[in-house]
C-alpha cells in the first residue's frame, strides 16, 4: 500500500519460520517477548507458553534470516521481559539478555516492572520497584553499547543488583579506589569504566589528549562530560588525583 511509516509488529509464540521471514521484510521491527528468562520462570508466569520452542527459537531464527538474506531490507528484533513477577533475579535477566545481543543480534532489550492485577493468579503478588528496572536498563546497555560481560556486573549474592547505586558506580567503587583510570593514557574501554563517562566523552577525550594536556575537571566539562565530579574519585589527571 506504499505505506512509508514505522511498523513494529508482534510476533506471536509458535510462528512458522518463513512467516518470520515475511514480517521481517515488511515490518522496521519485530519483537518476540520472551517475558521470563528461564523455562521455569515462564511456567510459572504464563504456563500455556513453551519457552524454547515458541519464543527463544523465533529470535534465533529471526537472526539466520538475516545472515541468510543479507541483501535484504529486514526488521531488527526486540524481546521483553516482566520483572519480578516469579522471583526471576537480575542475574538471570541480564544473563539472557547478554546471550541473545550476541547471538541474536537484539537492538534491545526492554523490561517491564510487574503490577498486579485482579483477579489474576498473581494478584496478590507485590509489585516490583521500577527503580529496578532502571539499574537493569543500565546494565543491559552496559552490556550492549559499552562492552561488558555479564560476569563483570555487580550481582550480590541474591543474584540481584543494589537499588541505591547503578550498576557502573557499583563497580567502580570495588574496583577503581585503588586503581584510578589515567584520563592522558588509558585506552577507550578503559575510559569507559569511569562513571560519568559514556561513549561521547571518551571519544572527546581520546580526540582532545592528542592536542594537549587534560589537567582538571574543568577542562572535562568542557568536553561535554557534564558531571565530572562523579568521574573525579575514579581517574587521574596527569598522574594527580
Amino acid at each position: 500500500y506504499g505505506y512509508r511509516g514505522y511498523i513494529h509488529l508482534k510476533i506471536m509464540p509458535g510462528a512458522e519460520y518463513d512467516q518470520i521471514h515475511q514480517a521481517m521484510q515488511l515490518a522496521d521491527r519485530i519483537s518476540v517477548n520472551l517475558e521470563a528468562p528461564t523455562d521455569a520462570r515462564l511456567s510459572a508466569l504464563a504456563p500455556k507458553k513453551e519457552f524454547h520452542r515458541e519464543l527463544l527459537q523465533m529470535l534465533l531464527w529471526a537472526e539466520d534470516i538475516r545472515r541468510k538474506h543479507p541483501g535484504q531490507r529486514l526488521a531488527r528484533s526486540v524481546t521483553q521481559f516482566v520483572v519480578g513477577a516469579v522471583g526471576d533475579t537480575d542475574l538471570e535477566l541480564l544473563g539472557l539478555s547478554d546471550h541473545l545481543y550476541a547471538q541474536a543480534s537484539l537492538t534491545r532489550v526492554y523490561y517491564s516492572a510487574f503490577s498486579p492485577v485482579g483477579q489474576t493468579p498473581l494478584e496478590t503478588t507485590a509489585p516490583t520497584d521500577p527503580l529496578r528496572t532502571h539499574r537493569l536498563y543500565q546494565a543491559s546497555f552496559l552490556l550492549r553499547d559499552y562492552g561488558w560481560n555479564v560476569e563483570e556486573l555487580p550481582f550480590q549474592g541474591d543474584g540481584n543488583m543494589r537499588l541505591e547505586v547503578d550498576p557502573k558506580r557499583a563497580w567502580a567503587e570495588e574496583h577503581l579506589p585503588h586503581a584510578p583510570v589515567e584520563i592522558m593514557t588509558a585506552d577507550r574501554a578503559a575510559l569507559l569504566r569511569v562513571p560519568g563517562i559514556g561513549v561521547s566523552g571518551a571519544e572527546a577525550i581520546l580526540t582532545a589528549r592528542e592536542k594537549g594536556a587534560i589537567r582538571d575537571l574543568s577542562a572535562l566539562r568542557k568536553l561535554g562530560i557534564r558531571a565530572p565530579e562523579q568521574a573525579a574519585p575514579f581517574i587521574l589527571l596527569g598522574g594527580r588525583r
